[in-house]
């Protein structure tokens, strides 16, 4: 089968002082086109530095990554930005939006980088802003959103460049239980279309929204199991 992502004995360490640290010790992982998979794991348990990774945000010391067919191990830092920008949407806690910008142009923002031209990159980015639920928010600009219309444009901002993976960390972070399950409801509602979600998180009901879920801890994966309730399962509202 045709991996979207391989990722083969994985390592990174860093020099803090005089100490080595190992933040991922030797991570193998592959993920097919079309997963929802959650990655999991407390406060260093090396969650975080795999997700930069994955993102290509973060480079490794040891192992191999094939993105897409692509050995990212051997790219330069413009060929990295070139794949982040086309491959990989993200979604962060903190948003990330412009604050002079309304939400049509943050949306399209990433559209600029692309090449596209003006009528074309304002057009798709009110496209996706009408998948995300906003249509009647697009000239409104991150203060005058609420923390869940914020993310809804930073998620429509994710999509706007049609990237290979989702990739989101701790989306529901800022967010209260309400609008957190209107957020995870959207998030299924776009891997429903055929879109690969990868889920970084520290919260089991967040997990639990993704079909596949790979713990971590200590730098090692413990288990990467299939979450059986993913039909079923909704987050509560409390």
């Amino acid at each position: 089968m045709n991996h979207l992502i391989d990722i083969t004995g994985i390592q990174k360490t860093y020099k803090l002082g005089a100490e080595i640290v190992s933040a991922l010790k030797s991570v193998d992982i592959t993920i097919n086109k079309g997963e929802y998979v959650a990655l999991m794991g407390p406060s260093g348990s090396g969650k975080s530095t795999l997700m930069n990774i994955l993102g290509c945000l973060d480079s490794f010391t040891k192992g191999q990554y094939i993105l897409n067919n692509i050995d990212v191990s051997r790219m330069s830092e413009n060929q990295l930005a070139e794949i982040r920008n086309k491959e990989i949407g993200f979604v962060f806690q903190t948003f990330n939006l412009l604050p002079r910008m309304d939400a049509l142009e943050n949306v399209a923002l990433p559209l600029v980088y692309a090449g596209y031209n003006k009528k074309d990159r304002l057009s798709r980015a009110e496209e996706v802003l009408v998948q995300v639920g906003l249509q009647d928010r697009m000239k409104h600009r991150p203060n005058e959103l609420s923390g869940g219309q914020r993310q809804r444009v930073a998620i429509a901002r994710a999509l706007v460049n049609n990237p290979s993976i989702l990739l989101a960390d701790e989306p529901t972070g800022n967010l209260d239980t309400k609008t957190s399950v209107e957020i995870m409801t959207l998030f299924k509602e776009i891997h429903s279309k055929g879109n690969t979600i990868i889920l970084v998180t520290h919260e089991e009901d967040i997990a639990l929204n993704a079909k596949r879920i790979v713990r971590l801890r200590d730098g090692l994966i413990e288990t990467d199991s299939t979450n059986d309730k993913f039909e079923t399962y909704k987050l509560a509202e409390h």
